[in-house]
């Protein structure tokens, strides 16, 4: 039977944190914090697979939002401004004047409520939080639940919901890092995307407004490849970001949940499959150049350690008419749905 254990994990400067152990029936465990609904661990035949720390510590000081839950806006809003209904709502600017991943203080370092249930086949942790009209500059009340559930087929599935009493912007998504082979970089593991085309950036990771196709590039992941075979390549979206940090576009997208990636460890057999209802995925390789990220044990973490799949509308899609509108308005419901499936 599944199972979920509660542990007191340290007090933050927004209170008391907890950490949330779901066992699945084969003894396997996904751990995530009530702190920005974090997985913090995912233990599978007892080898860990996603980068993160052992103490709160760790989470307090700087990193790049490991495991977290993103919001209210995942990626990139350029000039952190959008127009609604002639309105201009002027947004934190956190990163050369642009919003990334909500701002300075995201739903990443909020504290959320969690109310911890099983099934017969998962464990399910449900957290919530009423994120205040004007937080990071963000119109609107919004009611927002994750919920994490963990099954006895290995799968997270994490299912968003939303509700606001004004017209706002709304993209969630989870930031966690995978390394499914449990150590090293993750260049040697192979990716299949199914997607034939991306959103090119400019040199501050904006969309420059189009979609271009995937074919004859380093960005054709349709067959399986190795994440590292063009990763040092001199195609200039890959140079300026140093490895790969960019919106893929789903092929045939119809907002059903479906298959769009494929993560190999050749070494082990390993797999993780990512599912979503979502348009499109945000491949980040770690592409740690130029500073320097620490992770458990306090070791430091090598570039490519980890990878990012962040299922998403695609970055500044307020501001670009060519993309789907994350607009949720009033009297309507946010519903996103993606699954991490270990094989």
């Amino acid at each position: 039977m599944a199972s979920i254990i509660t542990t007191p994990w340290g007090e933050g400067p927004q209170g008391a944190v907890h950490l949330f152990t779901l066992t699945n029936a084969a003894g396997n465990t996904v751990s995530i914090l009530d702190l920005g609904g974090i997985v913090q661990s995912i233990r599978i035949g007892g080898t860990e697979l996603v980068i993160g720390y052992d103490d709160l510590a760790g989470y307090q000081r700087k990193n790049p939002y490991f495991g977290a839950i993103i919001g209210r806006y995942g990626n990139r809003i350029a000039g952190a401004r959008f127009t609604i209904d002639g309105t201009t709502y002027q947004l934190d600017a956190n990163e050369v004047g642009n919003q990334l991943h909500g701002g300075s203080s995201g739903f990443n370092d909020k504290l959320w409520k969690a109310e911890p249930s099983t099934t017969d086949t998962s464990a399910v942790l449900r957290l919530s939080r009423l994120s205040p009209d004007g937080e990071m500059g963000f119109p609107g009340n919004l009611r927002v639940s994750c919920t994490y559930t963990w099954t006895d087929a290995n799968a997270l599935r994490i299912h968003y919901e939303a509700t606001t009493d004004q017209d706002t912007m709304v993209n969630l998504t989870n930031h966690t890092y995978f390394n499914i082979s449990g150590g090293g970089t993750i260049l040697e593991e192979t990716l299949q995307l199914a997607a034939d085309r991306y959103t090119p950036v400019d040199g501050a990771g904006i969309p420059l407004g189009k979609l271009e196709e995937v074919a004859g590039t380093p960005f054709d992941f349709r067959q399986a490849k190795p994440v590292g075979r063009d990763i040092h390549s001199d195609h200039p979206q890959i140079a300026s970001a140093h490895g790969y940090d960019h919106n893929f576009a789903v092929s045939d997208y119809d907002g059903s949940l479906r298959e769009v990636a494929l993560l190999t460890d050749p070494a082990s057999g390993k797999r993780l499959r990512t599912f979503t209802t979502e348009p499109g995925v945000q491949v980040f390789t770690a592409n740690f150049y130029g500073e320097v990220y620490y992770g458990r044990d306090n070791a430091p973490l090598e570039p490519h350690r980890g990878i990012c799949l962040e299922t998403q509308h695609f970055p500044d899609s307020p501001n670009q008419e060519n993309f789907r509108t994350p607009l949720l308005k009033v009297g309507d419901t946010y519903n996103t749905t993606t699954v991490y499936r270990f094989e």
